[in-house]
């Protein structure tokens, strides 16, 4: 599944599609902590977190993964909405608790419809 098939199927919103739509999601990865995250999210993971700031994008963008979502109804702030914008880096926003969109996401890239 691509970043672009991902949103495609609107089951999140859009925050910002990036320069990334085309990339190929391979893995779904949970973690808040930016200092974990840096280290271990894989590239070209859709990374699905909490934590809405700055220093996200920044993480996103080191350990280039495909794209960020932000869940439990989590939100950028504006200057971080125009950061991704620059940056070329997608960000979706889900109501949904980090397990369920992980859960969601992974049987969409997996092609799993249960476990």
């Amino acid at each position: 599944m691509t970043v672009r098939e991902l949103a495609d199927t609107k089951k999140y919103r859009v925050v910002n599609l990036g320069d990334g739509a085309e990339r190929s999601i391979g893995k779904v990865f949970c973690c808040d902590l930016l200092s974990i995250a840096m280290g271990r999210a894989p590239a070209g993971c859709a990374w699905v977190t909490v934590m809405g700031n700055m220093n996200t994008l920044a993480v996103a963008s080191l350990a280039d993964a495909a794209c960020v979502i932000l869940a439990e109804g989590m939100e950028l702030d504006g200057a971080s909405v125009k950061k991704a914008e620059e940056q070329g880096i997608t960000v979706f926003a889900s109501e949904e608790p980090v397990f369920d969109t992980a859960l969601e996401i992974y049987r969409m890239i997996s092609g799993d419809g249960g476990l």
